[in-house]
C-alpha cells in the first residue's frame, strides 16, 4: 500500500510512499522508546546546543522547504519562508527559556525540604494537518525535546515529504538516531499506534470530529492528550475603529495561508453604521491580493491543499447563498485551464443566524460578514459559537479594547487591532469545541512532563 504527494496546483503526483507496516510502525515506536530511555537523562545545556543547531539548519534550508511546501500544499514561497523562520524561531525560544521553565520549584512546607520537579514522560505521539506541515511540528516538537521528551509524528498523508525532511533536521542537528521518527501511514492506524504501551501521550492539531476520536481513544487508556482544534474567529469592528486598518488586517487574517487556517479570521461582526464603509475597504483590500502560483515570489494568493476541499467549500458558499446570504466577491471556482484547486477570494454579506456561514467553519478565502446593532450586540454574535480559539476586536478606545478582549469574549487568544497569531512566548489554545491544553510558552512545555512533589523531612 502507498500514498502519494499530490501538486494542488495541477494535480499531477510528486511523489509516492510506501506506508510502513503494522511491523515497521512497533519498531519505529520501539526505537524511539529506547532512545528516550537514556536521552531522558541528557542535561539542559545539550539539549539546548542541539535545539540552537535545529534552528541554525532551518535557517539554511528554508528556502528548500519552502518550496516542497508550495508543492505539497499550495503554500505561497514566502509564507513558507516565514513558516520555517518561525520554526527556527521557537527551537531557539525554548533552547534560551526551557532549562528555566524546567528548573525545580521550592515550596516551604512542614517539611526539610519540599519542592515540584518537572520530568519528562517519554514519547509522544503527534496528529499533525497539512495546513502548517511544519511549524505545527515544531510548536511541538521545540518543547517535548527540551523537556527530555521523544516523539513519533503521524504526519497528514499529503505532506509526508515534510514530515520526512523534519526527521532529516532533526538527525543532521545531531540528536540521537532514533530521538524522532516519521510514521507513514493513515489515519486508519491511529488507533493500534495511541495503544502501544510505549506512546505516553498525544497531541492533535486538526477537526474537532478527528479531536473526539483521539481524546476517546486515549482516554480509555489514562493517556494525557492537548488538542488544538476548529475555529470560527470572530473579529469585532466597531464604530469608531480605523477601517482602513481595520480592512486591511483583516483581510490579511482571513487569507492567510490561503485561507486554510484554524486561526483566520472567518466572522466579521461590524457595527452597522460602519458597514458599508467597511465592506467597500474589505473588498478593496481582498481584490488587491494576487493570486498565482505559489512557486512565483510575488503571488499572495495559492490553490487549496486538495481539489476536493475546494469543491467542499464551494458548496458551502452555494449553500450559504441558498439560506439568505449574498455574494459581493468571488464565490465562483476559476475557470483557468489547468488549475487544479483554487478558488477566489469571497465575500459573503446578510449572513445571519441560520445560515451556513454564520453556524459552521469555513476553512477557504471566504469572509462572512455579520451586521451588529451595537457593541453589546457585536460581543453576543461573537460569543454565538461552539468554537473558541481566537478572537479579534478593533477600536480606538483602548479602555474599552481592552476590557472586551479580557473579559467579555470566548476564547484562548484575544488581540486588539490587530489579527490572531501565535507568538513562542505566549500560550496557544482553545476552549469549548476548539479543543483544551495550550501549546507554546512555559505552560506549553508542562503540559507533556511530570509535575512531581518531592518532600523530605
Amino acid at each position: 500500500m502507498s500514498i502519494s504527494s499530490i501538486n494542488p496546483v495541477n494535480g499531477a503526483i510528486i511523489k509516492t510512499y510506501q506506508k510502513d507496516t503494522e511491523d515497521l510502525i512497533d519498531q519505529k515506536i520501539d526505537q524511539v522508546h529506547q532512545t528516550w530511555l537514556s536521552y531522558r537523562d541528557t542535561d539542559f545545556q545539550s539539549r539546548s546546543k542541539l535545539l540552537l543547531q535545529v534552528s541554525k539548519l532551518l535557517n539554511e534550508r528554508k528556502d528548500q522547504l519552502a518550496e516542497l511546501m508550495a508543492l505539497e500544499m499550495g503554500k505561497p514561497l514566502k509564507a513558507g519562508v516565514a513558516e520555517v523562520l518561525k520554526c527556527a524561531s521557537v527551537c531557539e525560544y525554548y533552547a534560551k527559556n526551557g532549562a528555566e521553565f524546567l528548573a525545580d520549584q521550592t515550596i516551604k512546607t512542614s517539611a526539610s525540604k519540599s519542592y515540584v520537579s518537572f520530568q519528562p514522560i517519554g514519547v509522544v505521539l503527534a496528529i499533525m494537518p497539512w495546513n502548517f506541515p511544519f511549524w505545527q511540528v515544531f510548536r511541538f516538537l521545540a518543547p517535548a525535546l527540551m523537556a527530555g521528551n521523544c516523539g513519533v509524528l503521524k504526519h497528514s498523508s499529503g505532506v509526508t515529504g515534510c514530515a520526512i525532511e523534519i526527521e532529516k533536521v532533526i538527525e543532521d542537528a545531531g540528536f540521537p538516531k532514533h530521538v524522532f521518527k516519521t510514521l507513514i501511514c493513515s489515519s486508519k492506524a491511529i488507533s493500534k499506534v495511541i495503544e502501544n504501551p510505549c506512546i505516553k501521550a498525544v497531541t492533535l492539531t486538526g477537526s474537532t470530529e478527528a479531536g473526539k476520536k483521539v481524546a476517546e481513544q486515549a482516554g480509555k487508556l489514562i493517556k494525557k492528550t492537548v488538542l488544538e482544534l476548529g475555529g470560527s474567529d470572530p473579529y469585532l469592528v466597531l464604530e469608531d475603529a480605523d477601517l482602513e486598518k481595520a480592512a486591511k488586517i483583516c483581510a490579511e487574517a482571513r487569507l492567510i495561508n490561503n485561507g486554510q487556517s484554524c486561526i483566520a479570521a472567518k466572522r466579521f461582526i461590524v457595527v452597522k453604521t460602519v458597514e458599508a464603509q467597511f465592506i467597500k475597504l474589505f473588498k478593496a483590500e481582498m481584490e488587491s491580493k494576487k493570486i498565482g502560483d505559489p512557486l512565483q515570489n510575488n503571488t499572495d494568493l495559492g490553490p487549496m491543499a486538495r481539489a476536493d476541499l475546494r469543491d467542499e467549500l464551494h458548496q458551502q458558499v452555494l449553500k450559504s447563498i441558498e439560506q439568505g446570504a449574498k455574494c459581493v466577491l468571488g464565490g465562483e471556482i476559476p475557470g483557468i485551464e489547468g488549475k487544479h484547486a483554487y478558488y477566489q477570494p469571497t465575500i459573503l454579506t446578510n449572513v445571519k443566524k441560520g445560515v451556513l456561514a454564520y453556524d459552521e467553519e469555513i476553512f477557504g478565502p471566504v469572509a462572512a460578514i455579520i451586521s451588529a446593532e451595537d457593541t453589546e450586540d457585536a460581543i453576543r454574535i461573537a460569543n454565538d459559537t461552539n468554537f473558541g480559539l481566537g478572537a479579534a476586536v478593533f477600536t480606538e478606545n483602548a479602555s474599552l479594547a481592552e476590557d472586551i478582549a479580557r473579559n467579555k469574549l470566548s476564547a484562548g487568544s484575544c488581540f486588539v487591532n490587530e489579527g490572531v497569531k501565535s507568538d513562542p512566548a505566549l500560550p496557544f489554545g482553545g476552549i469549548n469545541q476548539s479543543g483544551y491544553g495550550r501549546e507554546l510558552s512555559m505552560f506549553g512545555i508542562h503540559e507533556f512532563v511530570n509535575i512531581k512533589t518531592v518532600y523530605i523531612k
